[in-house]
């Protein structure tokens, strides 16, 4: 009796002849989820619009500078100062009428000052990467040229907003960098290998004193309400401190022989590369803060640095300063930096001339120095 084949049966006898060998079923392409193809349309879309503001922005401030610079030719040519008033007043009319107010007989004005601060079109050129015409509308007015280089430097190293550039203008930040209490010619030397290298120093990054106002502290507080306070706030705390500054630990534990030592505060700066301790006073600096600090900095080098990095700094943040006893101690020649902070900001012009009376007196501290090392006639003399 015949048996009948099972279905399965046929299929094994069908399958030599219509499976292929090597044959591998692939899968088609699923379709992409709505977000995330909408997301990602979105990114192409604005990314590209920021190019092309970052593109168009750099051409006016480049345009600004030419007509500048072609129209304080011309005023120089002339060296009669009512001979190009009239020919600045004539122009911008003439402008105005065809391109609308911008170029109007005062912001004609400001193009021609932009010239004349920033003469050398290949700083210009590398400086509008970074700022644009609303950054040097601030920057143009500043009567120092080393304070002018210095914010624009620092806005293209740090990629300041035009709002942040306007705080640290009205805050002093030059005045309150170490950088400034150098001599004038130190400080060329230094604003000039930020532009050309991007190297920052120690004296381009520390304060003196810091204005930490956004803490909120009033009346009587403790240095862990300071510390609480500097972490509540830390965002604020780091653009106060300055370029580069990342935040490691707080009350980090180190121990020596048997006894325990905290570091109130500890971070690293890239562009330094170290790593940078914070010790808080309430009071006055003393003394002995500079034993505490030298162990602290000799501990991390030991234990903490790590190869390519440069050795670690040191900040004592008071509430007020000894500067005879930092001048005995040679502070200022060492990898402890002291500054004072203020939790409410002063009226400017008592903090300018507070900060242009320290900027003096430091600067003639360094070259009487000078002077003792090298001998000068004027240190024989006892002038």
């Amino acid at each position: 009796m015949r048996q009948r084949k099972t279905t399965s049966e046929k299929d094994d006898k069908k399958s030599p002849r219509t499976r292929k060998p090597g044959f591998v079923r692939q899968s088609l392409p699923s379709k992409p989820e709505p977000s995330t193809l909408l997301a990602e349309v979105r990114e192409l879309i604005l990314s590209t619009r920021a190019q092309l503001a970052r593109a168009v922005n750099a051409g006016l401030t480049m345009l600004h500078w030419q007509v500048g610079d072609r129209v304080r030719r011309e005023i120089l040519k002339e060296k009669r100062a009512g001979y190009g008033e009239e020919i600045v007043a004539t122009l911008s009319r003439q402008l105005e009428a065809e391109f609308g107010r911008g170029f109007g007989q005062r912001n004609l004005f400001r193009m021609v000052r932009f010239a004349e601060v920033f003469p050398d079109r290949r700083i210009v050129s590398a400086l509008m990467t970074q700022l644009g015409w609303t950054h040097f509308l601030h920057i143009v007015p500043l009567d120092d040229p080393l304070q002018r280089d210095f914010y624009a430097e620092m806005c293209r190293i740090e990629r300041w907003s035009t709002r942040t550039l306007e705080k640290k203008i009205q805050s002093m930040l030059y005045e309150r960098t170490a950088l400034s209490k150098k001599p004038e010619s130190l400080i060329a030397q230094e604003l000039k290998a930020l532009r050309e290298e991007d190297r920052l120093t120690p004296d381009l990054v520390f304060r003196d004193p810091y204005v930490l106002d956004f803490l909120g502290l009033k009346n009587a507080y403790g240095e862990k309400d300071l510390e609480a306070a500097i972490l509540r706030e830390i965002e604020s705390f780091l653009l106060e401190l300055g370029a580069g500054f990342a935040f490691i630990a707080r009350q980090k534990r180190i121990q020596i022989d048997s006894d325990d030592f905290y570091l109130d505060l500890l971070f690293f700066n890239r562009p330094l590369r170290r790593l940078i301790v914070i010790d808080l006073k309430l009071g006055d600096f003393k003394a002995e803060f500079k034993g505490q600090m030298d162990l602290y900095l000799r501990w991390l080098d030991r234990n903490e640095r790590q190869a390519g990095e440069e050795p670690p700094l040191g900040i004592i943040l008071c509430a007020g300063k000894k500067r005879e006893q930092i001048e005995y101690l040679e502070l200022g020649q060492s990898d402890i930096h002291v500054a004072e902070y203020l939790t409410e900001l002063p009226p400017r012009n008592v903090l300018e001339r507070q900060l242009h009376h320290a900027i003096q007196m430091a600067r003639r501290k360094l070259l009487e120095s000078a002077e003792s090392a090298t001998g000068s006639p004027r240190n024989k003399e006892g002038g």
